[in-house]
């Protein structure tokens, strides 16, 4: 990377560290007093003013300062206009846990360009944790240098994952690799926010991660986060990541072929 494609990188890192904070501001404003709780498509997948009130000030500031940019946000979808730039926005992810009180929830915003995500923030005010990195410059946590954690083997690794909300209907589920998982593992974690379930693998908090039926938004800031701390992020079969499949496989790079044959081993037909 060039040092002007650096410098560039660098202005716009601190200006999506500026916007995620001001989504923050809104869901503290919201904590404990939200008034109105939706569903949408399934049991459990929430929307509250607070989601609908941070996305709102995001992509307004996003939008002013880029103007020629594609924006692609949770609650309002994507932006018509064509660009090789894409802001990917999860105003709250861990809007159920939000609507709890249970403070595993943040602000996602991740940059795509040509479909890959080449930077990402991602801001929890409640811990008051802010997760920043962008390709080739490194990743960091609370402005402090971060990596991966260097565990080799399954048997020592502490992993998670998560639980999409059509699982009820779905075979498409995760619930053998869960249990597969499980008993490999020290344990395997269900904090109900992939972004920070991403960011807890670059930080070497979790060791390996893996998902099915997210979104672009809940993948696109933390991927880039696991790759700048020196982890790998990949499809379940090892090809390169593909957002709209839905479908994530991150760890510390040491875990990532013996964590890829598992999760095929068990989608083998009985």
């Amino acid at each position: 990377m060039s040092n002007l494609e650096s410098s560039l990188m660098l202005q716009w890192l601190d200006l999506a560290t500026h916007t995620a904070k001001q989504g923050g501001a809104i869901l503290k404003k919201f904590w404990g007093n939200v008034k109105t709780i939706k569903e949408k498509n399934f049991p459990g997948d929430l929307v509250t003013e607070a989601d609908q009130q941070a996305e709102q000030i995001i992509v307004h500031t996003l939008s002013l300062h880029f103007p020629n940019h594609q924006i692609l946000a949770e609650e309002s979808g994507l932006s018509q206009k064509e660009s090789e730039f894409v802001w990917v926005i999860d105003p709250l992810d861990g809007t159920t846990n939000y609507a709890h009180q249970y403070p595993m929830a943040a602000v996602s915003i991740g940059l795509l360009y040509r479909q890959e995500p080449i930077l990402g923030v991602i801001y929890n005010p409640f811990t008051e944790e802010l997760y920043q990195a962008a390709k080739g410059l490194g990743a960091r946590l609370n402005q402090l240098p971060i990596q991966v954690s260097n565990i080799s083997a399954l048997s020592k690794s502490l992993l998670a994952t998560g639980f999409a909300y059509d699982r009820r209907e779905t075979p498409d589920n995760n619930y053998a690799e869960f249990c597969h998982l499980t008993n490999l593992s020290q344990g395997v974690r269900r904090a109900g926010a992939a972004s920070l379930d991403l960011a807890y693998v670059a930080c070497g908090r979790l060791d390996g991660y893996w998902e099915r039926g997210l979104k672009p938004w809940d993948m696109a800031a933390g991927a880039i986060l696991v790759v700048e701390a020196g982890g790998q992020v990949s499809d379940y079969k090892l090809g390169p990541l593909q957002l709209e499949s839905g479908r994530i496989l991150a760890t510390n790079g040491h875990l990532h072929l013996s964590m890829s044959k598992e999760l095929q081993e068990i989608e083998k037909p009985r």
